[in-house]
């Protein structure tokens, strides 16, 4: 029945599609042109789809109902149930939705496991934005990603699949059951541009081994000049027939990030960096290629990094993301600048917006970008000429992300989230924000007991405020102390948000907050959405200063009288890792932790790390003009005071947080006696990337917690 009910809603999505077109060429006055049998096949359908119209809202109540009855029942029967870690990784939500220019349609992504093949994948679906009824585009292997429209009309849907092997440009119309190959190319499609007339398709895409390479290999087997053997991504133009395909950058000089088209048609803007590692993002620099000639100019030249670059609409100007020359842009602001297409000087038109804007897009009534405000994600809007800056997203407390418009600039599609509800797909008018839901992804968690979420702040040791967001069990009852789990973000420049979902797939949160738990994650020193001078308050205090905030929000929820000051642990990935290592070697308040990917020895990052920014910038120093702080912020040089039971988690492919200084913590934590765990996850980088992998890391993250704050049998050790 259920598959029936499916086919009944593609099949009126896609009548209604028909029924649109045909009124469309009504309203032109094309009806000459309309022969009698098609006016009475649409009269069919128009009575067909107003019965089934009815139908649908039938059918919708008496699944409401039927939903109804089976939740009451199943209440009466077993109640709600805590989820299991295979619930948390299958949970669905919507990724990268993009409206189609005329507003009518919103295609967006699903990721779910494949747990057969242990591969994540992404299906396309499309919603009309009338009738709210949901189609599925997509049911191949693999990922179908990179979603975007055709501007010149709204019957195609581009996007990069990898269904074959190679990512590859495809491109499907909602009336289609198949997608049409674009792309055939060696070493796989990047990303992609639609050009503005929707003739043309521009990519990015490695460029193949040389020849020299090849002969070296030969020669003398397989090695590598460290720094120096690169694979640079260039720009490629196809006719969206897959014909007439054209190189039009090249050399080892650069290597191409993200890039646009002109209104005309005529050239691409992009950014690019002198090598394609992380190391190299302080070369990014803006050029304009002009596609006839095949020349390339370098708009901005200077300290970096500059990306993101997007056209004006009357093709005069370019606007991009920017540190504006200024070092230290990790520990700085970031701003949007606008230069003149020809070059020249660069106009800060965010310099008073105190945090780090995020580039949408240009329309004629100004620039359009997101950025954090504390736990909140925000759209706003800047005068080019004025400067002024204008939020249009209303809820204080809400994440609104992944902004797509029509081509009007009219209406807007993107995915709100808050503290009550789950990530959902809308859209609205930009002149008049009222959200339309299109999506119900929070069904999902109906039968799950789920914990309750707000945001809290408190006051560190220095007297400064400090936010988090505090997960509480759904039956909290603030007379009863429970245990806390303290889950750290990343960055530092990340914000952890008061908003349910599968936000973190490596901390099974909802389970613990189930069993009678508070998890609290702080939004520690550095932490995006607290404006310049909050980030710059990690600079040369990394560890020391990390601890005092979240060491200072563990007080004050016991201070609440919530927290059994007894049975309170640790953890966090990348830099979250980090400040759980600094717990393990600098503090005896918690009963245990866990290191995911975190560094534990600041000078071996350096010298690993595919990011040395990080620290030369958070220490504004090198390891060689000032050894002292490295040392004193590193956590394996209190190893000798380290007492708590830790866990180290790692990919053994990290580039990131190199794995050495995993093993040097493991090594130091046995050395001393202390209990410790160390789990190396074959195969993956800076994160784990597969379903199996992610169950992997919350089965040992539930098992090392629930033995040492519950006291449970310890599983791995019985096996």
């Amino acid at each position: 029945m259920n598959d029936g009910w499916g086919q009944m809603q593609s099949f009126m999505t896609r009548q209604s599609i028909l029924l649109d077109r045909f009124s469309r060429s009504l309203n032109a006055g094309d009806s000459a042109e309309i022969s009698p049998s098609t006016l009475l096949h649409a009269h069919c359908l128009w009575k067909v789809r107003d019965s089934a119209q009815r139908y649908c809202t039938l059918k919708r109540l008496s699944t409401l109902c039927l939903s109804l009855c089976c939740l009451t029942g199943s209440a009466l029967a077993a109640g709600k149930h805590a989820p299991t870690v295979d619930e948390l990784i299958e949970l669905r939500r919507p990724e990268t939705p993009v409206i189609s220019p005329d507003g009518r349609f919103v295609a967006y992504s699903i990721q779910q496991p494949n747990w057969s093949e242990n591969r994540y994948e992404r299906q396309i679906w499309l919603v009309n934005t009338q009738s709210g009824v949901p189609i599925q585009l997509t049911k191949s292997k693999g990922t179908n990603s990179e979603l975007a429209w055709s501007p010149s009309d709204s019957r195609r849907l581009g996007f990069i699949s990898d269904r074959d092997g190679k990512p590859q440009i495809y491109v499907i119309s909602p009336l289609e059951s198949e997608a049409r190959q674009v792309t055939s190319v060696a070493t796989g499609v990047a990303q992609f541009r639609w050009s503005r007339d929707g003739s043309r398709i521009a990519f990015t895409m490695p460029d193949p081994e040389s020849e020299a390479l090849k002969l070296r290999k030969e020669r003398y087997s397989d090695f590598e000049m460290v720094r120096h053997d690169y694979t640079m991504n260039h720009l490629w133009v196809i006719d969206v027939s897959g014909a007439n395909l054209r190189r039009q950058t090249q050399g080892n000089d650069y290597t191409v990030g993200s890039f646009s088209w002109s209104p005309d048609g005529g050239s691409l803007a992009f950014d690019a960096t002198a090598a394609p590692t992380l190391s190299a993002e302080p070369t990014a620099n803006i050029y304009v290629c002009t596609l006839d000639s095949g020349s390339v100019k370098k708009l901005i030249d200077g300290p970096g990094p500059n990306t993101n670059p997007q056209w004006s609409p009357d093709g005069k100007s370019i606007v991009f993301q920017t540190a504006m020359g200024r070092p230290n842009f990790f520990t700085q602001g970031l701003y949007l600048g606008v230069v003149s297409a020809e070059g020249g000087a660069v106009s800060n038109i965010t310099a008073e917006f105190d945090e780090r804007p995020s580039l949408v897009g240009w329309s004629r009534e100004g620039i359009y970008f997101f950025a954090a405000q504390k736990t909140a994600t925000h759209l706003f809007r800047v005068d080019p000429n004025s400067h002024a800056v204008q939020r249009l997203t209303p809820q204080a407390s809400a994440a609104y992300s992944s902004f797509a418009f029509t081509s009007d600039f009219r209406t807007l599609a993107f995915i709100e989230a808050d503290p009550t509800h789950y990530p959902e797909i809308y859209v609205s008018s930009v002149q008049s924000f009222a959200p339309k839901q299109l999506s119900d992804f929070g069904a999902q968690l109906k039968g799950l007991t789920l914990a309750t979420r707000e945001v809290v702040s408190w006051k560190n040791s220095e007297g400064i405020e400090i936010e988090g967001a505090l997960m509480k069990p759904a039956d909290f009852d603030p007379n009863r102390k429970y245990p806390l789990l303290v889950v750290l973000h990343g960055g530092p420049a990340a914000t952890s948000q008061a908003v349910p979902g599968f936000d973190y797939p490596y901390y099974p949160k909802e389970i613990w907050a189930a069993k009678g738990a508070l998890i609290l994650e702080p939004n520690y020193r550095g932490s995006n959405g607290y404006g310049a001078k909050f980030h710059r308050l990690t600079v040369r205090t990394m560890g020391i200063g990390d601890y005092r905030d979240v060491i200072s929000g563990v007080d004050y929820l016991i201070a609440r009288g919530w927290v059994d000051k007894d049975r309170v642990g640790a953890m966090g990935w990348s830099f979250g890792g980090f400040i759980s290592a600094w717990i393990a070697t600098n503090s005896d308040r918690f009963k245990a932790v866990s290191v995911g990917a975190g560094p534990t020895e600041w000078v071996l990052y350096d010298a690993f790390t595919d990011l040395q920014e990080i620290t030369r910038q958070y220490f504004d120093a090198t390891p060689w003009n000032d050894p002292e702080i490295y040392r004193t912020s590193s956590p394996i040089t209190y190893i000798g005071k380290a007492k708590t039971p830790t866990m180290i988690e790692h990919g053994n492919l990290d580039p990131i947080v190199p794995i050495v200084g995993a093993y040097e913590l493991y090594q130091g934590l046995l050395d001393h006696g202390v209990p410790t765990r160390f789990y190396v996850y074959k195969g993956f980088g800076h994160r784990i990337t597969t379903p199996k992998g992610n169950r992997a890391v919350m089965e040992h993250n539930l098992n090392w917690f629930n033995h040492y704050i519950w006291g449970e049998p310890d599983q791995e050790s019985q096996q």
